[in-house]
């Protein structure tokens, strides 16, 4: 195998207890639950070319990944992040792929070239450890990001790269420094970053013997651990216009995504 795709996923979320069972109604008003439409986004990514995986601690997600067809792979109730599960994923199964996409079970929004253009990312360039995309903001998304801000919510994460396409820093704030403008010089400068990840297996290794850093900590970003240790991170441009891409992260979200689903037609 040289390339797989893992979705992990854990029962006991303090925000959301169960969330990879909650159901979400398509087009037709089919119910399926979000792990199942996880694995879909996989399936439909890879064109069923990749092996899908769910890595999970908890009995009732591993059934419900079993009744659509999904390999699971156990993992302990220790992991902290997607990642770390991930990497735990692939030392129990044995998994031997050079790459392995961690889509995120909680994102089946997810469109399906943002997946392939991390793989060909991870293909052109041998030495690149990871990778991971980004949107470039307009100015509008910008302004709704600043007035989350301002009003004390909690909006996208956004990145800063450097000449090369490496990130320099990935935070909750928006960054880079704006003076609460959408655009500066006519150049919107804002990075949405996109929480999918593409890794060398030996960077998935490295990753499970550091412990989690200040910075991470501070801004509750799992990927900070890879910078934080000096590995560098590939970041993969891409665009959807239109495209929205809700993670289902409250009750709240269900509805909003539900609409999204009826309206591209997807069952």
């Amino acid at each position: 195998m040289e390339a797989c795709i893992i979705i992990p996923a854990r029962y006991a979320s303090a925000r959301y207890p169960g969330k990879p069972l909650a159901v979400l109604r398509g087009a037709s008003g089919t119910p399926r639950t979000l792990i199942e439409r996880s694995v879909m986004a996989a399936r439909a990514a890879s064109q069923d070319s990749l092996p899908v995986f769910v890595a999970t601690d908890d009995d009732r997600i591993a059934t419900e990944a079993r009744r659509i067809g999904a390999e699971v792979i156990p993992t302990s109730e220790t992991c902290r992040n997607g990642t770390e599960r991930v990497a735990e994923a692939v030392v129990r199964a044995g998994i031997t792929s050079d790459i392995v996409i961690n889509l995120q079970g909680d994102a089946p929004l997810t469109p399906p070239h943002f997946v392939t253009a991390l793989i060909e990312a991870m293909r052109a360039d041998p030495t690149c450890l990871m990778a991971t995309p980004c949107l470039r903001c307009d100015a509008e998304t910008v302004e709704n990001l600043l007035a989350d801000r301002r009003a004390g919510r909690v909006g996208a994460t956004t990145v800063v790269s450097d000449r090369e396409g490496r990130a320099l820093y990935f935070s909750k704030e928006v960054l880079p420094f704006t003076n609460g403008q959408g655009a500066v010089d006519g150049v919107v400068p804002v990075f949405h970053h996109v929480g999918l990840y593409a890794y060398r297996r030996a960077a998935l290794a490295d990753y499970a013997t550091w412990a989690p850093g200040p910075l991470e900590k501070l801004e509750g970003l799992e990927q900070l651990r890879f910078l934080e240790n000096g590995h560098p991170i590939r970041m993969v441009e891409v665009a959807a216009p239109g495209a929205v891409f809700w993670e289902l992260n409250n009750p709240t979200d269900i509805p909003l995504i539900e609409e999204y689903l009826a309206r591209i037609g997807q069952d």
